[in-house]
């Protein structure tokens, strides 16, 4: 089981690919090919791939395998992965490191669907769907981990996101632009393009969501009072 304690930041620092996914009565294990990152990672260490603590199991030189739970399948979108497929990897953080990014924890909050993406010149602008239950904790220019990586909300509903605006569109209007309010906006630049898996996504692809955890401390706090 992953440590608790472990906490990333959401930079990511390289992609690997998935080599093999094996199924073992009710279990799974992926194995992961990378070059150049597990030097200093041990049996029973945990790596955030695409966002989800997992632990390793078994490593090689330039491999590793973890063990996803039937738990794990359910709640992000491993559960459609195939080999071939990149995945964004993390170390955990270090006591004394620079935190770049946001403190995450690994534990995805949902799935969201990527409903458009944007070109502006060499950016990128995704509009992800989100699912209703996580959207109450996105707030404009807060902070998200999609597939594990560090980003800032650039929008978000409950406006459509295709109807002009992304502010104080009433409910009834929704509608009628055919659009959900159940969404989020982030922009890419081009180092997270070129390091992360958020390149290679299409229209309809899975994103693991995991939201900023001092908003849900925030919500268990003001729901105690």
């Amino acid at each position: 089981m992953p440590d608790y304690k472990t906490m990333f930041t959401g930079i990511v620092e390289k992609t690997g690919k998935i080599q093999n996914i094996k199924k073992d009565g009710g279990k799974i294990y992926f194995t992961l090919e990378v070059k150049y990152f597990l030097s200093d990672i041990k049996i029973g260490g945990s790596i955030s791939c695409d966002g989800v603590c997992l632990t390793v199991v078994k490593k090689t030189k330039d491999s590793f395998t973890v063990e996803l739970m039937p738990e794990t399948l359910r709640l992000t979108k491993f559960a459609d992965s195939q080999v071939g497929d990149l995945i964004n990897l993390e170390k955990s953080l270090k006591i004394g490191e620079r935190i770049d990014g946001h403190f995450v924890m690994g534990h995805v909050d949902g799935v969201g669907i990527v409903s458009k993406i944007e070109r502006e010149g060499e950016y990128i602008n995704l509009i992800i769907k989100v699912p209703k239950k996580i959207i109450k904790y996105l707030a404009y220019k807060g902070s998200v981990s999609i597939n594990g990586v560090s980003l800032t909300i650039a929008g978000n509903g409950p406006a459509p996101f295709n109807c002009g605006t992304e502010h104080g569109i009433k409910s009834k209007e929704i509608k009628k632009c055919g659009a959900s309010k159940d969404w989020l906006k982030v922009c890419l630049i081009t180092h997270t393009l070129e390091i992360t898996d958020l390149s290679v996504l299409k229209t309809g692809d899975k994103v693991n969501i995991e939201v900023d955890m001092i908003a849900r401390y925030l919500e268990r706090l003001l729901s105690s009072k």
